[in-house]
C-alpha cells in the first residue's frame, strides 16, 4: 500500500515523520514550494520518496498553458534537487489527471510529461481530507474501508492536522491485516485517472 501526502511540507509534516519513523514505514511526499527546506531534507534522509506536486499550487496559472505547467514543475524540481541533491521525476498533477479546472488538455499534458521522462501517479483511495471529511476518524474510515486487494495508492494531505492524526491508526490497521507499505518509485504499478479532455 502506498501512502502519499500532497501539498506539504507544512506545520504537521514533522509530526507525521515521527509516526512513520516509529513504525519504519516509508511513504511518498508530493511537495510544493511551501514550507521549510529542512523538512524536505528530513523526508529524503529518512528514506521517503520526495516527489513533485507543484511549486505554486495556483491552478489558474499552471493550467493556463503547457509552458506555465512546466515552468512551475521545473521550479519545484529544482528546489528538491537543491535540498536533496536528487533529481525527482515522480509527479502528481494538482487535482489529479481527472481535474476539471485545466484549460489545457490533460491527456496531452500527461503524454508530454511522460515524453520528458516523468512518471505521474494519481490515487485510487481518497482519505476525503481535501473536501467533506474533517476528522481523524473520518479519514481513518475512508482509507481502511476502501483499501484495494491489489495496489492501493492513498491520497492524504500532510498540511491537515486531522489527516496526520489518523495516520498511526491507518498504519496499525495495515500492519495487523497483512498490508505492506511502500514509497512510490519508477517501478511502482501506476494508478492513473482518465483525463477529462
Amino acid at each position: 500500500r502506498d501512502l502519499t501526502f500532497d501539498d506539504g511540507p507544512g506545520a504537521y509534516t514533522n509530526q507525521l515523520l515521527d509516526i512513520l519513523k516509529k513504525y519504519n514505514v516509508k511513504v511518498t511526499f508530493f511537495v510544493t514550494g511551501k514550507g521549510d527546506d529542512s523538512i524536505i531534507k528530513r523526508e529524503y534522509d529518512e528514506g521517503h520518496t520526495v516527489a513533485l506536486h507543484t511549486n505554486t499550487h495556483n491552478y489558474s496559472y499552471i493550467y493556463a498553458s503547457q509552458d506555465n505547467y512546466f515552468e512551475d514543475l521545473y521550479t519545484i524540481r529544482n528546489r528538491v534537487k537543491r535540498i536533496t541533491g536528487m533529481e525527482s521525476n515522480i509527479i502528481r498533477f494538482p487535482g489529479g489527471t481527472s481535474n476539471t479546472v485545466s484549460k489545457i488538455s490533460m491527456r496531452e499534458l500527461a503524454k508530454e510529461v511522460t515524453n520528458r521522462g516523468f512518471y505521474y501517479f494519481d490515487w485510487n483511495v481518497s482519505s476525503g481530507d481535501a473536501g467533506g471529511t474533517t476528522t481523524a476518524d473520518g479519514v481513518y474510515n475512508n482509507v481502511v474501508n476502501n483499501l484495494k486487494s491489489g495496489v492501493s495508492v492513498v491520497l492524504q494531505h500532510d498540511i491537515k492536522k486531522f489527516s496526520v492524526d489518523a495516520v498511526e491508526r491507518i498504519i496499525q490497521y495495515g500492519l495487523e491485516n497483512g498490508y505492506t507499505f511502500k514509497a512510490l518509485d519508477e517501478t511502482s504499478p501506476v494508478v492513473h485517472h482518465g483525463a477529462n479532455k
